[in-house]
Order: C-alpha cells, then structure tokens, then sequence
C-alpha cells in the first residue's frame, strides 16, 4: 500500500510538473501576428532595427514564431485610414505605429485590436490616449517628448547659441500636436523672440519651406518633425547651411547629418523600450492599464563643422553641456 501510495505520490507531482511545461511548449510553438503601420517609406525607417533587435531578445523571431504584416503610405496621408483598416481585418495580435497620424487613423480603425505606439508626439494633448499614466482604451507605448515644455527648451538653446536672434522660423510636419505650439508661442515671448511658422506635408514642400524663411529674415530654424523631415533629414541639414539658418532638432541623427544642434531623446531607445510592452500585450495584458513612457535618455549634440560654417561660435556654457561634439 506504502508502494503504491509513493507511486501515485510521483505521478502526481510529475503532473504538476509537466503542466506548465506543457503550457509553456504550447506558447512558445504559437505564431503571432502584428501589423504595422507607418506614414512613411520602406527602408526609410532605420531605426526599427533597435526594436526588431530587442523583440528578438525576447524572444520573437519573425518566420519562427512571429508574422508581421508591414504597411506603409509613403506620406500618402489619405491612404493611411485606408491601410489601418486594411491591417485590422487581418486581425493581429496588435499593431505596432509610427507617429501621430499613423496612430490617429488607427484610433478611427479599432477600438478592440491592441496599439502600441512609437514617435508619439503629446499624446494627450492630440487626443491620443486618456492621460500618460493611464491611457485608456486599447493604445499605449512611447511618446517622444515629456510635454509640450520640453519643445521650449529647445528654443532656449537656439537663444543661447546665436547672437541677437529676435526671429525664429518653425519647420512644422503637418499633424504635430497644437500643444506644442502654444508653448513655443509662450516661450517665445518670454524670450523677446518672433516665431514663424513653415508648414510641410511632404518632401516636396520642404526647399519651398526654406525659401519662405529666408524671405520672412528668419535668424535661427527649429524643426517640428515626424517620419517625413526624418527620412528628409540630410535635405533639411543641407538646406540649413546653405541658408544660413543655426537649426535644432530632437534626434542626434540630424546632428550627424549636418545640422547645428540637436537636444532629445535618443530615437533608438524609443524603439527599444515599445518591445517589453508588445512582449506583456502578446502574453496577455491590457493596453489600458501599461502607462504611456517617456524618454528616459537625453543628448545634446553640438556639429563643431556646421558651427564653423555658419560663422558662430559656441559658447562654453553649451558645449560643457554637450554630449557629443561633432568636430
């Protein structure tokens, strides 16, 4: 009986054993799938390898465990609503986005297929999601900027770095946030200066931007951008030089490119910290209750080469401020 009761002892606890074994072979042999959607071009988006790397860590292997259905409108505004709702009758796990009209078409698309986003710019002053701390709804990730404050700090530096500015151009992608720009119109008057607005939709209507700022005298550029001016970005570094416009921007990249300054978060990272939440969506949590995160890492970049072209010279209070500088 003592026998037979130990035997009966060890099937059980083999039991109890190879059942969350079981429910583990049973997840890791489950192909996912999710969409993405972007308002830009493929292979413009060089940064995704930072997320793809991270889902990897994870443990997501794109034809082993994981389908990824790509969409991208190629700054083709009009297509974007078209193109989520292509994406939500293929019914994914979630879909992965990239800036704010992209995440905006997917808002109209569905209200029931999970959306993580990335390059979010004010997320709740664009009606995006709820509050950062709890979005609501089925859409949460990452947002660029930790309000629309941190847009007037960039308009600080350029106050900083050229003498006597009193006009600044803004180099606007259509569909930022209006936050934004209350607070640069805030900053501005505090700091004496006169903003200009230049509009773009497309790369197209970047030169005639550029154009229009050397009419209006503008002393300095600040860019307001998105997936468009950031695939752009050696056009506008380029076109900066050439019209004498100091210029500032979030991502080091632009930096590298040619332009002046840039103070931000690092873009990569911004990929990066969207995987952890697609890894608890897939298994199982609730957009609704995971906050939306803001950057955690920041950078100034001065280009010492673009410094020496223009004509300035940086002051010491900003370049022991630099994290890098691009001589």
């Amino acid at each position: 009986m003592t026998i037979i009761r130990a035997a009966l002892a060890a099937i059980l606890a083999l039991g109890f054993i190879a059942a969350p074994l079981a429910a583990e072979a049973q997840q890791a042999g489950r192909m996912y799938r999710i969409g993405y959607l972007v308002e830009g071009r493929s292979p413009d988006q060089t940064s995704l390898w930072a997320l793809e790397e991270t889902l990897r860590d994870l443990g997501y292997v794109e034809g082993r465990n994981l389908v990824v259905e790509r969409r991208f409108a190629a700054f083709k505004y009009d297509r974007l609503p078209d193109l989520a709702a292509e994406l939500v009758r293929l019914k994914p796990d979630l879909i992965v986005t990239v800036g704010n009209p992209s995440i905006a078409a997917l808002k109209q698309a569905t209200t029931t297929v999970p959306i993580v986003m990335t390059w979010a710019i004010d997320p709740v002053g664009a009606g995006l999601v709820t509050s950062l701390a709890r979005p609501g709804g089925n859409i949460t990730g990452s947002s660029l900027s930790t309000g629309p404050e941190f847009i007037a700090k960039q308009l600080e530096i350029l106050n900083e770095v050229v003498p006597k500015l009193s006009r600044v151009a803004i180099l606007r992608q259509t569909g930022r946030a209006g936050a934004e720009t209350a607070a640069l119109e805030s900053a501005a008057r505090k700091l004496g200066l006169t903003i200009l607005f230049a509009d773009v939709r497309t790369p197209n209507d970047i030169e005639g931007a550029f154009a229009t700022m050397t009419r209006s005298r503008a002393g300095a550029l600040l860019i307001l951008g998105g997936s468009m001016t950031w695939v752009s970005r050696q056009q506008i570094a380029d076109l900066a030089v050439q019209h004498r416009l100091p210029s500032i921007h979030f991502f080091r990249e632009y930096a590298e490119a040619g332009l002046l300054l840039a103070y931000g978060p690092n873009s990569a990272d911004n990929y990066r910290r969207v995987a952890p939440y697609i890894d608890k969506i897939l298994k199982g949590a609730r957009p609704a209750d995971l906050p939306v995160q803001e950057p955690t890492q920041f950078e100034l970049v001065v280009n010492a080469r673009t410094a020496k072209a223009l004509g300035l010279k940086i002051p010491p209070s900003v370049l022991v401020r630099a994290d890098q500088v691009i001589e």
